[in-house]
């Protein structure tokens, strides 16, 4: 995927980028790469796939969710950024909270909230089971959003703590998640969740099946 296309596609998500945003996002890119030297962020590495893995993928929760309508949103086990700070770039008027087990990690989302000027994202030092049990964070959010992190049964029980009531909890997955949601039942039951929807898509351009389960 182009920048072009990139910015064709994300238009067809409602999203209308900026030239500082599509600034920042290949700031962003250029930090991957080099932090991804020293330390394992990402096995892709080529800029097409980059845009349409990572980038394009984060956005895509924009189809569930109007970001004008919530105001905190904390990703869970967000690894190099994906889904919060392509989120955070495309939607300045909220914050983020981009949660982390290893140290390394959130020092490289430091580092790329300095250098692209990310005022506001807040890295957390956590492991996903402790981070909804802290009185701290616990029930404080609009969202949660975890991408690619664990099962749905596990997941529910690291996200649905973590938001307030009424809050919504997005999971975003590969294909084949109809098992897992068979799963989850019990989780759900006990934590006090419903499934609303499960969305399940392509990338574009491939065959690529994702899902994301709100």
């Amino acid at each position: 995927m182009t920048e072009q296309e990139f910015i064709d596609s994300i238009k067809e998500l409602g999203i209308e980028p900026t030239d500082k945003q599509l600034y920042q996002l290949s700031k962003f890119y250029e930090l991957l790469i080099e932090w991804n030297q020293k330390i394992n962020l990402t096995r892709i590495t080529d800029k097409k796939e980059v845009y349409l893995k990572h980038f394009y993928d984060s956005l895509t929760i924009s189809k569930e969710l109007d970001l004008n309508k919530i105001n905190t949103l904390c990703d869970v086990g967000t690894g190099a950024g994906f889904p919060g700070i392509p989120l955070a770039i495309m939607s300045e008027a909220n914050k983020f909270t981009l949660v982390d087990s290893l140290n390394k990690r959130v020092n490289f989302l430091n580092d790329v909230k300095e250098k692209i000027d990310l005022k506001n994202i807040e890295a957390i030092h956590s492991r996903a089971e402790e981070f909804g049990q802290n009185k701290i964070y616990r029930e404080k959010y609009d969202v949660a959003v975890s991408r690619a992190v664990a099962n749905l049964s596990v997941l529910l029980e690291y996200l649905l703590p973590t938001v307030k009531v009424g809050g919504n909890v997005i999971c975003m997955k590969g294909s084949k998640v109809q098992d897992e949601i068979n799963e989850a039942k019990y989780a759900l039951k006990e934590l006090g969740g419903v499934i609303k929807h499960t969305d399940e898509f392509c990338l574009p351009e491939t065959d690529m099946k994702r899902n994301i389960i709100v």
